[in-house]
């Protein structure tokens, strides 16, 4: 039954891609208009959902954590809706051509950008994620099929719902989007390995589903979204312009993938900077797990003992790992051991320092005096993303509309065979 259940998921959604293959850039921007009716007509309907999904959650005991990712009220369902705009005014990237080349022969070649097909998507307890996948998936001609946490199926399928009669009232297939909505996990397995349908796969969630889906999808996976980031303090940095950026990295958000996990410092200025760094995260909530020098610093009762796992550890709270470095390249042996490749910044004035850490430090986005927060499609001028990527290969950071397409070569001749 669960076999079959998929098998029609997955013809659908491909029967759909053909039709949503060749929109043109003016039909596929009233698409998302209909769209945005479609969810701001529904509004009471999808909060009311959620409101179910995050009394469940506080019933069965989910952490503050998880209930803060899940929550979508009227102030957040209402920014979910305006990055609708701001993907509908990004410039369609299906049908651009490039590369463009002559052969001796005479034979004109080039690339041109296409959908990948079929999305599959899974993802936990984002509802706003069932918004940005459709959307971006739809900008680009692809058809997806989503699967959304259970703590979030009833926000999911209000979503869904509203995301689908938007299509619907463009003329196209709602299949186009199709949520799953039984939350038995043998379903992921089962959709892994729909690849006679499905074209890609992406993960949103955490390290257990990553390796899930490496281990088991028989279709080419996107991993990303574990958030292990770093933020080096450097003995030439301005303090008192780093602690606002510092606690921004930790305080603004600190249940998201790019929010600061663990603070290094250089040992030349760890007397006198921690004390001031950690009063102003105290002050805003966050509790210090620190190293042995950094308990010295600060004592006991300002900081808890680091063990070697708070490194390796990505918080998603009010928790942040300090550690006191003798250099920037101890500094950058930590990372290297225990970041996830997401983001990393270093908090300098020293062109050489700033340079040797740029260079050296290879995650998907390395920040120079800025805040590990910026690590976001919308941030990045992307509009909403799908996911972002820690692995090399198609794509890598936040993956925005060029990250949904491939590309098929054409060639034009003169009648003319190879000799």
């Amino acid at each position: 039954m669960t076999a079959e259940y998929l098998q029609q998921l997955g013809q659908r959604a491909k029967e759909a891609s053909f039709a949503l293959a060749n929109l043109s850039g003016t039909a596929k921007q009233q698409l998302l208009h209909n769209i945005v009716a479609a969810l701001k007509a529904d509004e009471a309907a999808i909060l009311a959902a959620n409101e179910q999904d995050v009394a469940a959650a506080k019933e069965a005991g989910l952490n503050a954590a998880m209930i803060d990712r899940l929550l979508l009220d009227k102030s957040r369902l209402a920014g979910v809706i305006a990055d609708i705009d701001n993907v509908i005014a990004l410039a369609d990237p299906i049908g651009r051509e490039y590369d463009s080349r002559v052969l001796d022969n005479g034979l004109r070649l080039c690339r041109r950008a296409v959908p990948l097909g079929v999305i599959g998507v899974i993802y936990e307890a984002r509802p706003n994620v069932t918004v940005d996948i459709a959307v971006l998936a739809l900008k680009t001609g692809n058809a997806v099929i989503l699967r959304g946490g259970k703590e979030t199926l009833k926000s999911n399928l209000a979503l869904a719902k509203a995301i689908r009669q938007g299509v619907k009232a463009s003329g196209l297939p709602e299949d186009a989007v199709q949520l799953i909505d039984n939350p038995d996990r043998i379903l992921v397995t089962g959709l892994l390995k729909l690849d006679q349908y499905v074209d890609m796969i992406v993960p949103r969630g955490g390290d257990k589903l990553q390796r899930l889906c490496a281990e088991q999808a028989t279709i080419p996976v996107i991993l990303g979204g574990i958030g292990i980031c770093h933020l080096y303090l450097d003995k030439a940095a301005d303090l008192e312009k780093a602690i606002p950026v510092i606690l921004n990295a930790k305080v603004q958000r600190p249940t998201v993938c790019n929010a600061l996990d663990t603070l290094l410092v250089h040992k030349q200025i760890a007397k006198e900077a921690l004390p001031k760094v950690a009063k102003a995260l105290v002050d805003a909530g966050v509790k210090l797990v620190g190293c042995p020098e950094t308990v010295a610093i600060l004592g006991s009762e300002q900081v808890a003992a680091a063990s070697e796992d708070s490194f390796a550890t990505e918080w998603l709270s009010l928790n942040l790992g300090i550690r006191v470095v003798d250099d920037i390249q101890q500094a950058i042996g930590h990372i290297r051991r225990y970041s996830s490749g997401h983001s990393e910044a270093i908090l300098t004035d020293d062109i050489n320092a700033a340079t040797e850490f740029m260079n050296q430090v290879n995650s998907a986005a390395v920040y120079l005096n800025a805040s590990t927060r910026f690590t976001d499609g919308g941030q990045f001028g992307l509009g909403a993303e799908v996911a972002v990527s820690t692995q090399k290969l198609h794509a890598r950071g936040p993956m925005g509309l060029e990250a949904l397409t491939t590309y098929k070569w054409l060639g034009v001749g003169d009648y003319t065979a190879r000799s």
